[in-house]
């Protein structure tokens, strides 16, 4: 967490604004206290897009055989 004085911070809230939406969290002090804090906002995540992962979903080649088999095989092979 970065921490910055008030009177820096005045000079300097446009970067310090930008830093925030980076993600960097920025403490703000008065006499060496902290007094507030610019945090990140949680950015709302998108819809998926069903339809296109079915489309990508049916480009990809099926598998020889199951997962439990294959992790089976994958453990057996690769103890000893």
């Amino acid at each position: 967490m970065k921490t910055v004085n008030l009177a820096e911070a005045k000079a300097k809230l446009s970067t310090l604004v930008e830093e925030a939406k980076s993600g960097e969290t920025v403490c703000i002090t008065k006499h060496g206290k902290p007094v507030a804090q610019l945090v990140p906002l949680e950015q709302p995540k998108k819809p998926l897009d069903v339809e296109r992962l079915r489309a990508h979903l049916k480009t990809m080649p099926m598998q020889e055989e199951d997962a439990g088999t294959f992790m089976r095989r994958m453990r057996d092979e690769e103890r000893y």
